[in-house]
């Protein structure tokens, strides 16, 4: 299997018999339906501190 990151940096050298395609496709879909404004949302999003997923169960009882 080829190391795609080194082998492929100026793009895919197996073409449709590539098994990395299905993740290929998938962010070519995502580039094509999100905005830059969101992209930065969600990048921002990721050093925010995590919220408590439920934050009422721990005073429960």
């Amino acid at each position: 299997m080829n190391n795609c990151a080194e082998t492929c940096v100026n793009g895919c050298i197996l073409g449709d018999k590539c098994p990395h395609l299905e993740y290929a496709q998938a962010a070519r879909k995502f580039l094509e339906e999100t905005s830059v404004d969101r992209m930065i949302e969600i990048s921002e999003a990721r050093f925010l501190p995590k919220q408590p997923e439920d934050q009422g169960s721990q005073f429960e009882g």
